[in-house]
């Protein structure tokens, strides 16, 4: 059977986020489908483009980001046809997180203090207005490492807070010994969107519409996979593990914190308008993003349906 060749750049260095598409392909069954999947993940050029960029030049097929980044890329000056296609997660399980021996014990608590940024399009006003929300004045001192290495500046207290996943640098800092207190975006007023998800570009869903639907069609079976046997899935992904990760992260204990929130052979994948319109009105109401209107034509499920 001729092969496909779709290329997915991930939005970290392989983790438990990522799963299903490593057991899909170590399980073959992209190549059952008549797919040849190959993964690029940041490191590769320490993270000089971000994966959302990757996709917006024609370098990859799929990108993986926090939701919010197919809306920046539609309405940047030079606007992006992205569409999200599926969420890898049906819950938010990221947080902004703080050391509890920092003594910084709520949201309001981060005014004066040092929050280690990624640079996204909307993160810094999402972070300030948590603080606000809090009852704080929002007023960060906010600095920007490099991406690879911002949750070091946290262990480091280089930085007092930052934004992580719970089930990636939670699980490590639980593996470790090491305490974290955690400000949940829903704790305060912030709907967020569904993160990570995957984007493509419009024009391409059009022209690559069999192989995409396959490729999401395996990658389901990966996930589902994953979510019913942990232990295994974790050994298949481990190979792709940064060897710092592998060492000081439990990755059994990180994949059966993830797969329950990987959704189900119902939903796996399905994004909810009402929600991600919901988002998009508080960017809007906020005065973080001024050209939204309706957004659900960013987010399709399409491509799922059988």
């Amino acid at each position: 059977m001729p092969q496909t060749t779709l290329t997915l750049a991930l939005d970290w260095t392989p983790n438990t986020n990522h799963t299903g598409f490593f057991v899909a392909q170590s399980l073959g069954y992209y190549k059952d489908l008549g797919l040849n999947v190959r993964i690029v993940d940041p490191s590769i050029d320490n993270y000089a483009t971000t994966p959302a960029k990757k996709l917006d030049l024609g370098e990859v097929d799929f990108a993986i980001a926090p939701s919010e980044s197919a809306i920046s890329l539609n309405t940047k000056a030079n606007k992006a046809e992205a569409r999200a296609i599926a969420a890898l997660m049906q819950e938010d399980i990221s947080a902004i997180a703080v050391l509890h021996d920092s003594g910084i014990s709520r949201p309001a608590e981060l005014d004066g203090k040092v929050y280690a940024s990624y640079g996204a399009r909307y993160e810094d006003k999402i972070v300030q207005r948590m603080v606000q929300n809090d009852g704080g004045k929002g007023d960060l001192q906010l600095e920007y490492p490099e991406k690879l290495g911002i949750w070091n500046t946290l262990l480091n207290k280089k930085a007092d807070a930052t934004w992580i996943f719970q089930n990636w640098e939670g699980v490590e800092a639980e593996t470790q010994d090491i305490q974290l207190r955690y400000f949940k975006m829903s704790d305060y007023g912030i709907p967020y969107g569904y993160s990570p998800v995957l984007l493509a570009m419009e024009n391409l869903i059009h022209a690559r519409e069999t192989a995409y639907r396959a490729f999401l069609q395996a990658s389901k079976r990966g996930f589902l996979y994953a979510q019913q046997h942990p232990e295994d899935a974790a050994q298949l992904l481990a190979p792709f593990v940064p060897d710092h990760d592998r060492e000081r992260i439990n990755l059994v204990r990180a994949q059966q914190y993830t797969s329950p929130h990987y959704g189900d052979a119902q939903n796996w994948g399905i994004m909810d308008p009402e929600r991600v319109q919901a988002f998009a009105n508080w960017l809007h109401k906020q005065g973080i993003e001024d050209s939204l209107e309706e957004v659900s034509t960013l987010f399709s499920n399409r491509l799922l349906e059988s």
